[in-house]
C-alpha cells in the first residue's frame, strides 16, 4: 500500500492545532505506522507537551503593511523566545487574533483599510490583551490619541529592535504574575483590586482595565487619601526609556474615570487636586 499514512497524519495534526489553540498543548511529534502484517491498517503515536509541565511560549501579534518592517519584528522576536504571528493590516490582525489569541499585539498606526486607531476600537470591544502602538507621528496629539483609544504604551518609528524588546517585557512583566492561592483585595468604597491576580471590581462586578490604567488605580488605593502628583504616577509607570509626557496621566485618570465612576464628570472616587495630582477618595 502506497502511503497509507498520510492522511490520517494530516487528520491528527489538524486535530491536534485546535487543541493546541485550545491551550491544551503543543504537538512535539506525530509517527503513524503500518503493522506487521501488511494489513492496511496503521497505528499511531502522538506526543506533545503539557503546558502545566512546560512553559509555553508568549504569543505575540504584529500588524505592519511594509513587509521588511514585519520580518524584522518577526525574525527577532521569534529568536527571543516569542511565538509571532503576522498580519499588513488592521483587519487581517482582527481576523488573527480570533484564532492566535495573542498576548501582546504591536500595531503599526498607519495601515490601509484598517489602521491601528480602528483596530483598537474593535479590539478593544473584546479584549484587555495590552497593546503597543508603532507609530511615525510625532505629535503629541497623535500619541495621546492612541492611549486614549486603550494603547498601553507607543514606539516611534524609527526604533531600535532593543527598545521593543524592553517596552514588550516591560509590559509583559505587570501583566504575567503569577496567582496565588489566596486572594489580597484591597478595597475601597465599590471598588476592590487585586494586586497580584492584576484583577478590579466595581461593586462586585469585574472591570477590564489597561495595564498602565492597572497599575495607576493601583498607586492610587495603596497611597489611599493621599495625594499623589502626575509625576510620581508618571515615574511609577514609565522607565527610563519612555518618551512620554505628564499630559497621558490625564487620559488615563479620564479612562478610569469612565469605567469606575458613576458620573464620570462629576467623579467622586479618584478626585482632583488642582494642581497637585490625585488621590482616591473613600
Amino acid at each position: 500500500m502506497k502511503n497509507p499514512f498520510f492522511k490520517v497524519r494530516s487528520v491528527i495534526q489538524d486535530y491536534f492545532a485546535v487543541l493546541e489553540k485550545g491551550k491544551v498543548g503543543e504537538i512535539r511529534t506525530i509517527i503513524a505506522g503500518q503493522d506487521t502484517e501488511g494489513q492496511g491498517r496503521c497505528y499511531i503515536h502522538v506526543g506533545f507537551v503539557d503546558p502545566t509541565n512546560e512553559k509555553m511560549p508568549t504569543r505575540i501579534l504584529i500588524a505592519d503593511d511594509q513587509p521588511n518592517v514585519r520580518t524584522m519584528l518577526q525574525e527577532y522576536l521569534e529568536a527571543q523566545g516569542f511565538r509571532v504571528e503576522v498580519a499588513a493590516d488592521g483587519l487581517e490582525a482582527l481576523q488573527k487574533a480570533a484564532v492566535f489569541q495573542p498576548e501582546l499585539v504591536l500595531m503599526d498606526v498607519m495601515m490601509p483599510h484598517v489602521d491601528g486607531y480602528d483596530f483598537i476600537r474593535t479590539f478593544r470591544r473584546e479584549s484587555d490583551v495590552p497593546v503597543i502602538l508603532l507609530t511615525a507621528r510625532q505629535e503629541e496629539t497623535d500619541k495621546v490619541i492612541g492611549l486614549e483609544l486603550g494603547a498601553d504604551d507607543y514606539v516611534t518609528k524609527p526604533f531600535g529592535l532593543r527598545e521593543v524588546l524592553a517596552r514588550i517585557n516591560a509590559i509583559l512583566r505587570r501583566t504575567k504574575l503569577p496567582v496565588p492561592e489566596e486572594s489580597h483585595w484591597i478595597r475601597i468604597g465599590r471598588v476592590a483590586l487585586h494586586p497580584i491576580q492584576r484583577r478590579v471590581k466595581c461593586n462586585g462586578i469585574p472591570i477590564s482595565l489597561t495595564p498602565k490604567e492597572f497599575d495607576i488605580l493601583q498607586l492610587l488605593m495603596e497611597s489611599r487619601g493621599q495625594i499623589v502628583s502626575r509625576g510620581e504616577l508618571f515615574d511609577h509607570l514609565h522607565d527610563e526609556m519612555s518618551d512620554g509626557t505628564e499630559r497621558t496621566i490625564d487620559v488615563h485618570i479620564r479612562n478610569l474615570r469612565v469605567k469606575l465612576e458613576a458620573d464620570p464628570k462629576n467623579p467622586q472616587f479618584i478626585a482632583t487636586a488642582f494642581g497637585a495630582g490625585y488621590r482616591v477618595v473613600g
